[in-house]
């Protein structure tokens, strides 16, 4: 029976010269052993061994310029949605990025909003709906930041970021501070270059094209996007779409006719409504998920002789978890 290896992150545990180096810089703001569950939309996953929440792009820059200088490995959290946490937790220092501000820009063509990375996209689409402002009506239902939209090229309703992003300000760990256009992103289907390159930049905030519209029609728009959503995806705690869709075809369906809604390991299930959907229920865990990602990948292999990619992103300690496949 033929089988697939999946490459896992490695989670190494800081120096006490690194944990000396960020008490010394961060002071209060540094908190240790935090449980990162809530931070996320699937709800589990372990403890950060060391968290530090920034309210600002500024404050963003600042951090990740020191964690850079003393050598101490970081991961990002906005919203926490399209991502799994270990239950082992987080060796690296995470970042809460709580920077939200936003402008919108209505004296220029084509109209514009700026945003900071930690904006919610769905706020940002809503308001712009008050405005009478077209462009993110497509995002009013993601539960995502536009740090993480412009990261993985986040899209609904044939819509994305590469078709809205104007630029985006990136920091680079060799080359600072600069301005990326669309098209420096390199965008496909939920991938970017920045997502294919982790570890390299980050996100600081992006500039997003609209239309001019009428409050009216933008937000009958939005509420049909929402009206569908609420009819073809679970509700409950999940980490969104699982799995890219295949080129020609959709993950879901590939699932689906794999036999496997419904299937469930521990407290976590393949949605009966939708199939790219695992829902987490009472008492949960990451390894669940895991293991129910191994197990759907695999007989969805073993059916259609395809390998589903992951869409979703592992984040923490998975050193010691298996890395085959359910064979």
């Amino acid at each position: 029976m033929k089988s697939y290896k999946v490459l896992m992150p490695v989670s190494r545990q800081l120096s006490k010269e690194q944990i000396r180096d960020l008490r010394s810089l961060f002071g209060e703001r540094l908190r240790q052993d935090v449980p990162l569950a809530n931070y996320t939309s699937a709800r589990v996953g372990g403890k950060g061994d060391f968290v530090l929440t920034v309210q600002s792009a500024e404050e963003l820059e600042t951090s990740a310029r020191h964690l850079w200088d003393l050598e101490v490995p970081f991961v990002i959290l906005g919203s926490g949605a399209n991502v799994l946490i270990s239950d082992r937790g987080v060796r690296e220092v995470v970042i809460l990025n709580r920077a939200q501000r936003f402008d919108i820009h209505t004296e220029q063509e084509p109209p514009t909003v700026w945003a900071e990375s930690g904006a919610s996209l769905g706020l940002i689409a809503r308001t712009l709906a008050r405005h009478g402002l077209s462009g993110l009506e497509w995002a009013a239902t993601i539960p995502g930041t536009v740090g993480g939209a412009i990261y993985g090229n986040a899209g609904a309703h044939g819509q994305d970021m590469a078709g809205t992003l104007i630029l985006a300000e990136i920091l680079h760990r060799e080359h600072g501070k600069a301005i990326w256009p669309c098209e420096r992103l390199e965008y496909g289907y939920r991938t970017s270059y920045l997502k294919k390159h982790p570890g390299e930049a980050v996100i600081l905030s992006g500039l997003l094209r609209l239309s001019r519209n009428t409050r009216e029609n933008v937000q009958a728009q939005m509420e049909a996007f929402i009206a569908y959503r609420k009819r073809t995806q679970p509700p409950g705690a999940s980490m969104g779409s699982v799995f890219k869709n295949p080129p020609g075809n959709y993950a879901g369906r590939l699932i689906e006719q794999a036999g496997l809604k419904g299937t469930r390991v521990g407290g976590v299930e393949v949605s009966p409504i939708h199939a790219n959907f695992f829902i987490a229920y009472e008492g949960a865990t990451a390894s669940d998920y895991w293991h129910l990602i191994c197990l759907v990948r695999q007989k969805v292999f073993e059916t259609f002789g395809l390998h589903l990619e992951l869409e979703i992103e592992r984040i923490g300690d998975w050193e010691d978890e298996s890395t085959t496949s359910h064979e």
